[in-house]
Protein backbone atom coordinates (compact mmCIF):
# COMPACT_ATOMS: atom_id res chain seq x y z
CA UNK A 1 0.00 0.00 0.00
CA UNK A 2 1.11 3.72 -0.36
CA UNK A 3 1.67 5.45 2.07
CA UNK A 4 0.30 8.83 2.64
CA UNK A 5 2.34 12.15 1.76
CA UNK A 6 1.93 12.92 5.31
CA UNK A 7 3.05 9.49 7.00
CA UNK A 8 6.11 9.65 4.20
CA UNK A 9 6.74 13.09 5.87
CA UNK A 10 6.71 11.91 9.32
CA UNK A 11 8.39 9.04 8.43
CA UNK A 12 11.32 11.14 7.08
CA UNK A 13 11.23 13.52 10.40
CA UNK A 14 11.94 10.24 12.87
CA UNK A 15 14.70 9.14 10.75
CA UNK A 16 16.48 12.65 10.78
CA UNK A 17 15.67 13.19 14.58
CA UNK A 18 18.27 10.08 14.69
CA UNK A 19 20.84 12.44 13.31
CA UNK A 20 19.97 15.60 15.00
CA UNK A 21 21.94 16.92 17.93
CA UNK A 22 19.67 16.35 21.23
CA UNK A 23 19.18 19.07 23.38
CA UNK A 24 21.58 17.43 26.32
CA UNK A 25 24.69 16.90 23.47
CA UNK A 26 23.68 20.66 22.32
CA UNK A 27 24.10 21.98 25.84
CA UNK A 28 27.25 20.37 26.53
CA UNK A 29 28.80 21.28 22.93
CA UNK A 30 27.22 25.23 23.71
CA UNK A 31 29.07 24.72 27.37
CA UNK A 32 32.46 24.34 25.35
CA UNK A 33 32.00 26.89 22.24
CA UNK A 34 31.08 28.64 25.54
CA UNK A 35 34.63 28.40 27.46
CA UNK A 36 36.50 28.94 24.28
CA UNK A 37 34.93 32.23 23.46
CA UNK A 38 35.61 32.90 26.59
CA UNK A 39 38.97 32.18 26.93
CA UNK A 40 40.06 33.81 23.71
CA UNK A 41 38.21 37.11 24.57
CA UNK A 42 40.85 36.90 27.99
CA UNK A 43 43.76 35.74 26.37
CA UNK A 44 43.81 37.30 22.94
CA UNK A 45 46.46 39.76 23.73
CA UNK A 46 48.97 36.82 23.77
CA UNK A 47 48.00 35.43 20.54
CA UNK A 48 49.40 36.71 17.22
CA UNK A 49 47.58 39.45 15.08
CA UNK A 50 47.92 38.09 11.58
CA UNK A 51 48.60 34.41 10.19
CA UNK A 52 51.53 33.34 8.77
CA UNK A 53 49.22 31.37 6.28
CA UNK A 54 50.47 31.31 2.88
CA UNK A 55 47.60 31.55 -0.16
CA UNK A 56 46.16 27.59 -0.85
CA UNK A 57 47.07 26.22 3.01
CA UNK A 58 43.40 25.90 4.15
CA UNK A 59 42.33 24.39 0.79
CA UNK A 60 44.85 22.12 0.70
CA UNK A 61 44.19 20.71 4.25
CA UNK A 62 40.66 20.07 3.99
CA UNK A 63 39.20 16.95 1.91
CA UNK A 64 38.12 18.36 -1.89
CA UNK A 65 34.44 16.61 -1.04
CA UNK A 66 32.03 16.98 1.94
CA UNK A 67 31.61 14.17 4.29
CA UNK A 68 29.15 11.13 3.36
CA UNK A 69 28.51 10.80 6.61
CA UNK A 70 28.18 12.95 9.91
CA UNK A 71 31.05 13.47 12.40
CA UNK A 72 30.80 14.10 15.95
CA UNK A 73 30.64 17.84 16.45
CA UNK A 74 33.44 17.11 19.06
CA UNK A 75 35.80 16.61 15.88
CA UNK A 76 34.27 19.89 13.94
CA UNK A 77 35.05 21.51 17.09
CA UNK A 78 38.62 20.70 17.51
CA UNK A 79 39.29 21.26 13.70
CA UNK A 80 38.27 24.81 13.78
CA UNK A 81 40.89 25.11 16.69
CA UNK A 82 43.36 23.54 15.51
CA UNK A 83 42.88 24.02 10.99
CA UNK A 84 40.53 27.59 10.92
CA UNK A 85 41.52 29.64 13.34
CA UNK A 86 45.24 29.79 12.79
CA UNK A 87 44.40 30.60 9.11
CA UNK A 88 42.60 33.99 9.93
CA UNK A 89 43.57 37.57 10.63
CA UNK A 90 42.21 38.28 14.09
CA UNK A 91 39.72 41.58 13.62
CA UNK A 92 38.84 40.90 17.27
CA UNK A 93 41.75 41.65 19.13
CA UNK A 94 43.48 44.48 20.80
CA UNK A 95 45.83 44.83 18.79
CA UNK A 96 44.38 44.79 15.85
CA UNK A 97 44.87 48.78 13.65
CA UNK A 98 43.96 47.88 10.33
CA UNK A 99 41.08 49.60 7.99
CA UNK A 100 38.72 50.91 10.93
CA UNK A 101 39.50 48.82 14.22
CA UNK A 102 36.01 47.24 15.50
CA UNK A 103 35.05 45.10 18.42
CA UNK A 104 32.36 42.36 19.02
CA UNK A 105 32.70 42.06 23.53
CA UNK A 106 30.75 39.60 24.99
CA UNK A 107 27.22 41.25 24.98
CA UNK A 108 26.98 41.48 21.01
CA UNK A 109 28.19 38.03 21.33
CA UNK A 110 25.05 36.88 23.30
CA UNK A 111 22.75 38.66 21.50
CA UNK A 112 24.05 37.21 18.23
CA UNK A 113 24.04 33.50 19.71
CA UNK A 114 20.22 34.05 20.40
CA UNK A 115 19.70 35.65 16.81
CA UNK A 116 20.96 32.20 15.09
CA UNK A 117 18.88 30.06 18.06
CA UNK A 118 15.66 32.57 16.99
CA UNK A 119 16.15 32.47 12.85
CA UNK A 120 13.75 35.49 12.94
CA UNK A 121 13.51 37.54 9.45
CA UNK A 122 12.59 40.87 9.96
CA UNK A 123 11.48 41.28 6.64
CA UNK A 124 7.90 42.12 7.39
CA UNK A 125 5.61 43.05 10.96
CA UNK A 126 3.52 40.30 10.93
CA UNK A 127 6.80 37.94 10.28
CA UNK A 128 8.44 39.36 13.47
CA UNK A 129 6.65 41.88 15.44
CA UNK A 130 9.14 42.37 18.01
CA UNK A 131 11.79 42.08 15.77
CA UNK A 132 10.41 44.82 13.77
CA UNK A 133 9.49 46.82 17.03
CA UNK A 134 13.36 46.75 19.11
CA UNK A 135 14.67 48.38 15.42
CA UNK A 136 12.44 51.13 15.75
CA UNK A 137 13.01 51.61 19.45
CA UNK A 138 17.00 51.00 18.96
CA UNK A 139 17.46 53.35 16.23
CA UNK A 140 15.14 56.15 17.83
CA UNK A 141 17.55 55.43 21.09
CA UNK A 142 20.67 55.81 18.94
CA UNK A 143 19.41 59.22 16.93
CA UNK A 144 18.98 60.71 20.71
CA UNK A 145 22.31 60.07 21.48
CA UNK A 146 23.58 61.62 18.04
CA UNK A 147 21.29 64.73 18.33
CA UNK A 148 19.82 64.68 15.06
CA UNK A 149 16.37 65.42 14.70
CA UNK A 150 13.45 63.37 15.39
CA UNK A 151 11.93 63.61 12.05
CA UNK A 152 14.95 61.38 11.16
CA UNK A 153 13.50 57.69 10.12
CA UNK A 154 16.29 54.76 11.16
CA UNK A 155 16.65 51.64 8.81
CA UNK A 156 19.03 48.89 9.33
CA UNK A 157 21.16 47.48 6.37
CA UNK A 158 24.35 44.99 6.61
CA UNK A 159 26.48 47.13 5.66
CA UNK A 160 27.25 50.70 4.36
CA UNK A 161 27.61 49.39 0.76
CA UNK A 162 24.06 48.17 0.67
CA UNK A 163 23.03 51.21 2.74
CA UNK A 164 24.65 53.90 0.14
CA UNK A 165 23.44 51.88 -2.83
CA UNK A 166 19.47 52.26 -1.27
CA UNK A 167 20.22 56.04 -1.20
CA UNK A 168 21.85 56.60 -4.63
CA UNK A 169 18.43 54.87 -5.44
CA UNK A 170 16.35 56.94 -3.46
CA UNK A 171 17.76 59.72 -5.23
CA UNK A 172 16.98 59.01 -8.19
CA UNK A 173 13.94 58.53 -7.52
CA UNK A 174 13.71 61.88 -5.86
CA UNK A 175 15.22 63.59 -9.18
CA UNK A 176 13.66 61.42 -11.64
CA UNK A 177 10.26 59.89 -10.56
CA UNK A 178 9.22 58.35 -13.14
CA UNK A 179 12.66 56.35 -13.68
CA UNK A 180 10.60 53.73 -11.47
CA UNK A 181 8.19 52.61 -14.25
CA UNK A 182 10.28 54.14 -17.74
CA UNK A 183 13.94 53.51 -16.69
CA UNK A 184 16.62 55.88 -15.76
CA UNK A 185 17.38 59.41 -17.42
CA UNK A 186 20.71 59.52 -19.15
CA UNK A 187 23.09 61.78 -17.93
CA UNK A 188 22.32 61.78 -13.98
CA UNK A 189 25.80 62.77 -11.89
CA UNK A 190 26.84 61.34 -9.02
CA UNK A 191 30.00 64.16 -6.89
CA UNK A 192 32.20 62.18 -4.54
CA UNK A 193 35.63 63.24 -3.21
CA UNK A 194 39.07 61.95 -3.90
CA UNK A 195 38.80 60.04 -1.27
CA UNK A 196 34.99 59.34 -0.70
CA UNK A 197 34.87 55.35 0.35
CA UNK A 198 34.89 53.51 -3.54
CA UNK A 199 31.38 51.16 -2.22
CA UNK A 200 29.51 54.90 -3.40
CA UNK A 201 31.17 54.60 -6.67
CA UNK A 202 30.36 51.02 -6.83
CA UNK A 203 27.19 51.18 -6.27
CA UNK A 204 26.43 53.82 -8.89
CA UNK A 205 28.21 51.54 -11.61
CA UNK A 206 25.78 48.81 -10.54
CA UNK A 207 22.70 51.03 -10.74
CA UNK A 208 23.79 52.13 -14.26
CA UNK A 209 24.76 55.47 -13.67
CA UNK A 210 28.42 54.70 -15.82
CA UNK A 211 31.79 56.12 -14.83
CA UNK A 212 31.73 58.36 -17.05
CA UNK A 213 28.92 59.90 -15.02
CA UNK A 214 30.72 60.19 -11.70
CA UNK A 215 32.68 62.92 -10.99
CA UNK A 216 35.49 62.97 -8.64
CA UNK A 217 36.10 66.09 -6.54
CA UNK A 218 39.26 67.86 -5.30
CA UNK A 219 40.35 67.74 -1.56
CA UNK A 220 41.61 70.50 0.09
CA UNK A 221 45.39 69.86 2.27
CA UNK A 222 43.17 68.62 4.85
CA UNK A 223 41.77 65.95 2.25
CA UNK A 224 38.90 66.98 2.69
CA UNK A 225 36.08 67.77 -0.63
CA UNK A 226 36.38 70.97 -1.86
CA UNK A 227 32.93 72.64 -2.10
CA UNK A 228 34.07 75.77 -4.54
CA UNK A 229 35.55 73.00 -6.90
CA UNK A 230 32.16 70.83 -6.42
CA UNK A 231 30.22 73.93 -7.48
CA UNK A 232 31.93 74.62 -10.04
CA UNK A 233 31.44 71.11 -11.38
CA UNK A 234 27.60 70.92 -10.99
CA UNK A 235 26.99 73.95 -12.62
CA UNK A 236 29.74 72.96 -15.57
CA UNK A 237 27.21 69.80 -15.73
CA UNK A 238 24.11 71.94 -15.90
CA UNK A 239 25.26 73.76 -18.87
CA UNK A 240 25.86 70.85 -20.60
CA UNK A 241 22.46 69.54 -20.09
CA UNK A 242 23.14 67.24 -17.54
CA UNK A 243 21.41 66.60 -14.22
CA UNK A 244 22.99 66.51 -10.88
CA UNK A 245 21.96 63.86 -8.90
CA UNK A 246 23.77 62.59 -5.65
CA UNK A 247 26.56 64.03 -3.51
CA UNK A 248 28.24 61.89 -0.92
CA UNK A 249 29.89 63.52 1.97
CA UNK A 250 31.90 62.20 4.34
CA UNK A 251 32.50 61.89 7.97
CA UNK A 252 35.32 59.81 8.48
CA UNK A 253 36.76 59.52 5.56
CA UNK A 254 38.26 55.57 5.12
CA UNK A 255 41.64 57.05 4.37
CA UNK A 256 41.79 59.38 6.76
CA UNK A 257 39.01 59.94 8.82
CA UNK A 258 38.76 63.49 7.12
CA UNK A 259 35.70 66.05 8.37
CA UNK A 260 34.22 67.14 4.56
CA UNK A 261 32.55 70.57 5.01
CA UNK A 262 29.29 69.64 5.45
CA UNK A 263 26.70 72.28 6.12
CA UNK A 264 28.69 73.95 3.43
CA UNK A 265 27.87 71.24 0.48
CA UNK A 266 24.29 70.96 2.07
CA UNK A 267 23.85 74.36 1.22
CA UNK A 268 25.17 73.56 -2.67
CA UNK A 269 22.76 70.46 -2.55
CA UNK A 270 19.63 72.70 -1.42
CA UNK A 271 20.41 75.48 -4.25
CA UNK A 272 20.71 72.83 -6.97
CA UNK A 273 17.96 70.23 -5.75
CA UNK A 274 20.54 67.75 -5.27
CA UNK A 275 20.30 64.42 -3.17
CA UNK A 276 22.92 64.90 -0.26
CA UNK A 277 23.83 61.79 1.45
CA UNK A 278 26.39 62.03 4.40
CA UNK A 279 29.09 58.53 5.02
CA UNK A 280 29.63 58.82 8.77
CA UNK A 281 30.12 54.66 8.83
CA UNK A 282 33.04 54.86 11.19
CA UNK A 283 33.07 58.92 12.20
CA UNK A 284 29.46 59.16 12.55
CA UNK A 285 29.59 56.85 15.83
CA UNK A 286 31.80 59.33 17.41
CA UNK A 287 28.89 61.64 17.97
CA UNK A 288 27.60 59.91 20.76
CA UNK A 289 29.96 61.74 22.45
CA UNK A 290 28.71 65.03 23.69
CA UNK A 291 32.18 66.96 23.16
CA UNK A 292 31.84 65.42 19.65
CA UNK A 293 28.60 65.95 18.58
CA UNK A 294 29.76 69.30 16.75
CA UNK A 295 30.97 66.86 13.27
CA UNK A 296 27.15 66.69 12.82
CA UNK A 297 27.07 69.90 11.89
CA UNK A 298 24.92 70.08 8.85
CA UNK A 299 23.73 66.76 8.94
CA UNK A 300 20.39 67.44 9.73
CA UNK A 301 20.30 68.98 6.45
CA UNK A 302 21.11 66.14 4.44
CA UNK A 303 18.58 63.63 2.96
CA UNK A 304 20.51 60.93 4.55
CA UNK A 305 23.16 59.68 6.59
CA UNK A 306 25.06 56.85 7.70
CA UNK A 307 27.00 55.10 10.79
CA UNK A 308 28.18 51.53 11.25
CA UNK A 309 27.62 50.49 14.60
CA UNK A 310 29.93 47.34 14.16
CA UNK A 311 32.53 50.23 13.18
CA UNK A 312 32.77 52.06 16.65
CA UNK A 313 29.76 50.88 18.42
CA UNK A 314 30.76 47.68 20.04
CA UNK A 315 28.32 45.56 17.45
CA UNK A 316 29.87 42.68 16.28
CA UNK A 317 29.80 42.60 12.51
CA UNK A 318 27.40 42.97 10.36
CA UNK A 319 25.22 46.18 11.07
CA UNK A 320 24.80 49.36 9.45
CA UNK A 321 21.95 52.34 10.40
CA UNK A 322 21.08 54.62 8.02
CA UNK A 323 19.00 57.54 8.93
CA UNK A 324 17.04 59.60 6.57
CA UNK A 325 14.46 62.21 6.44
CA UNK A 326 12.55 61.13 3.47
CA UNK A 327 11.36 57.59 4.51
CA UNK A 328 8.67 58.31 1.95
CA UNK A 329 11.11 58.56 -1.19
CA UNK A 330 12.90 55.36 0.07
CA UNK A 331 9.63 53.35 0.21
CA UNK A 332 8.73 55.21 -3.07
CA UNK A 333 11.67 53.46 -4.82
CA UNK A 334 11.79 50.32 -3.19
CA UNK A 335 8.49 48.65 -2.22
CA UNK A 336 6.88 46.05 -4.40
CA UNK A 337 3.84 44.18 -3.20
CA UNK A 338 3.20 40.57 -3.41
CA UNK A 339 0.29 38.47 -2.47
CA UNK A 340 2.73 36.07 -0.71
CA UNK A 341 3.73 38.59 1.55
CA UNK A 342 0.66 39.52 2.60
CA UNK A 343 1.34 42.50 4.64
CA UNK A 344 -0.78 44.35 7.03
CA UNK A 345 -2.20 47.57 6.14
CA UNK A 346 -2.29 49.30 10.04
CA UNK A 347 -0.86 53.09 9.76
CA UNK A 348 1.09 51.50 12.79
CA UNK A 349 3.07 49.20 11.35
CA UNK A 350 6.56 48.94 9.53
CA UNK A 351 7.74 46.71 7.07
CA UNK A 352 11.37 47.36 7.30
CA UNK A 353 11.53 45.51 3.37
CA UNK A 354 9.67 48.13 1.70
CA UNK A 355 12.90 50.19 2.28
CA UNK A 356 15.37 48.11 0.19
CA UNK A 357 16.52 45.81 -2.19
CA UNK A 358 16.63 42.95 0.65
CA UNK A 359 13.49 40.68 1.99
CA UNK A 360 15.11 39.12 3.93
CA UNK A 361 16.61 40.67 7.36
CA UNK A 362 18.64 39.77 9.95
CA UNK A 363 17.47 40.66 13.30
CA UNK A 364 20.17 43.04 14.35
CA UNK A 365 18.65 45.22 16.77
CA UNK A 366 18.95 42.56 19.59
CA UNK A 367 22.53 43.25 19.29
CA UNK A 368 22.01 47.36 19.61
CA UNK A 369 20.02 46.56 22.70
CA UNK A 370 21.69 44.17 24.42
CA UNK A 371 24.76 46.45 24.15
CA UNK A 372 23.40 49.36 24.76
CA UNK A 373 21.18 48.42 27.58
CA UNK A 374 24.74 46.46 29.07
CA UNK A 375 26.79 49.35 28.65
CA UNK A 376 24.48 52.43 28.55
CA UNK A 377 25.39 55.34 27.23
CA UNK A 378 27.81 56.43 30.06
CA UNK A 379 29.83 53.17 29.08
CA UNK A 380 29.57 53.81 25.49
CA UNK A 381 30.66 57.06 25.80
CA UNK A 382 33.77 55.98 27.99
CA UNK A 383 35.02 53.68 25.67
CA UNK A 384 34.78 55.92 22.54
CA UNK A 385 36.72 58.43 24.82
CA UNK A 386 39.49 55.62 25.76
CA UNK A 387 39.80 55.17 21.68
CA UNK A 388 39.87 59.24 21.25
CA UNK A 389 42.66 59.27 23.95
CA UNK A 390 44.41 56.71 22.52
CA UNK A 391 44.77 57.82 19.14
CA UNK A 392 45.97 61.10 20.73
CA UNK A 393 48.74 59.13 22.59
CA UNK A 394 49.65 57.62 19.29
CA UNK A 395 49.34 61.56 17.66
CA UNK A 396 52.22 62.62 20.28
CA UNK A 397 54.30 59.69 19.95
CA UNK A 398 54.85 60.18 16.32
CA UNK A 399 55.64 63.85 16.46
CA UNK A 400 57.87 63.23 19.30
CA UNK A 401 59.75 61.20 16.68
CA UNK A 402 61.96 62.98 14.25
CA UNK A 403 62.19 60.10 11.82
CA UNK A 404 58.27 59.67 11.31
CA UNK A 405 55.81 62.50 10.56
CA UNK A 406 51.58 62.64 10.81
CA UNK A 407 50.37 62.56 7.06
CA UNK A 408 46.68 63.47 8.32
CA UNK A 409 45.52 65.79 10.68
CA UNK A 410 43.98 63.37 13.77
CA UNK A 411 40.05 63.76 13.98
CA UNK A 412 38.81 60.67 15.80
CA UNK A 413 40.64 56.93 16.27
CA UNK A 414 42.86 57.22 12.98
CA UNK A 415 46.26 58.07 13.13
CA UNK A 416 47.86 58.36 9.40
CA UNK A 417 52.31 58.71 9.52
CA UNK A 418 55.15 57.21 7.40
CA UNK A 419 58.76 57.44 8.19
CA UNK A 420 59.99 60.23 6.46
CA UNK A 421 61.87 58.12 3.51
CA UNK A 422 60.83 56.89 0.52
CA UNK A 423 57.76 54.85 -0.24
CA UNK A 424 59.77 51.96 -0.54
CA UNK A 425 60.98 52.09 2.97
CA UNK A 426 57.51 52.48 4.67
CA UNK A 427 56.01 49.78 2.21
CA UNK A 428 58.70 47.57 3.60
CA UNK A 429 57.98 48.83 7.12
CA UNK A 430 54.31 48.38 7.06
CA UNK A 431 55.03 44.34 5.63
CA UNK A 432 58.00 43.90 8.19
CA UNK A 433 55.40 44.93 10.76
CA UNK A 434 52.73 42.98 10.07
CA UNK A 435 54.59 39.87 9.65
CA UNK A 436 55.88 40.18 13.14
CA UNK A 437 52.23 39.00 13.64
CA UNK A 438 52.81 41.28 17.14
CA UNK A 439 49.87 43.88 15.29
CA UNK A 440 48.10 44.68 12.04
CA UNK A 441 48.27 48.09 10.61
CA UNK A 442 46.89 49.11 7.07
CA UNK A 443 48.06 51.78 4.75
CA UNK A 444 46.81 54.29 2.25
CA UNK A 445 48.41 57.04 -0.16
CA UNK A 446 48.02 60.71 0.37
CA UNK A 447 49.71 63.17 -1.91
CA UNK A 448 51.35 60.02 -3.85
CA UNK A 449 53.13 59.26 -0.34
CA UNK A 450 52.90 55.72 0.80
CA UNK A 451 51.21 55.87 4.56
CA UNK A 452 50.46 53.90 7.58
CA UNK A 453 47.17 53.66 8.86
CA UNK A 454 47.23 53.05 12.90
CA UNK A 455 42.77 52.78 13.91
CA UNK A 456 42.32 52.29 17.24
CA UNK A 457 38.76 50.84 18.11
CA UNK A 458 38.05 47.80 19.93
CA UNK A 459 37.29 47.35 23.67
CA UNK A 460 40.27 45.38 24.69
CA UNK A 461 43.27 47.72 23.74
CA UNK A 462 45.41 49.24 26.02
CA UNK A 463 47.65 52.30 26.36
CA UNK A 464 50.56 49.46 26.58
CA UNK A 465 49.21 48.11 23.44
CA UNK A 466 49.72 51.36 22.06
CA UNK A 467 53.18 52.11 23.53
CA UNK A 468 54.67 48.55 22.45
CA UNK A 469 53.30 48.93 19.24
CA UNK A 470 54.78 52.12 18.50
CA UNK A 471 58.00 51.18 20.28
CA UNK A 472 58.26 48.06 17.63
CA UNK A 473 57.45 50.46 14.28
CA UNK A 474 60.66 52.44 15.95
CA UNK A 475 62.89 49.30 15.96
CA UNK A 476 61.81 47.82 12.74
CA UNK A 477 62.21 51.47 11.44
CA UNK A 478 65.98 51.47 11.96
CA UNK A 479 66.74 48.74 10.14
CA UNK A 480 66.74 51.20 7.18
CA UNK A 481 69.11 53.90 8.47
Amino acid sequence: MVRSLAARCAGGSRRANLILMSPEEFRQAAYQHADWIANYLETATDLPVVTTAEPGDLIAKLPASAPEKGEPIAQIFADFKDTIVPGLTLWNHPRFFGFFSTSSPPPSILAEFLMAALNANAMLWRAAPAATELEQVTLSWLRQWLGLPPDFFGIMYDTASVGVMQAIVAAREYIDPECRTKGMRPGLIVYVSEHTHNSTEKAAIVLGFGRDNIRRIPVDDCFRMRADLLEQSIKEDIAAGLRPCFIAASIGSTSTAAIEPVPAIAEIAERYKIWLHVDGAYGGCAAVVPEMQHILNGVERAHSFILNPHKWLYVNFDCSVLYTRHPDIFRRSASLNAVYLNTVEDPRVVNFNDYGVQLGRRFRALKLWYVFRTYGREGIVALLRQSLNQANLLKQLVESDAAFELAAPVHFSLVCFRRRASNEINQRLLAELNATGYAFLSQTVLNGKYTLRFAVGNYMTSDDDIRKTWRLIQTTALRYN
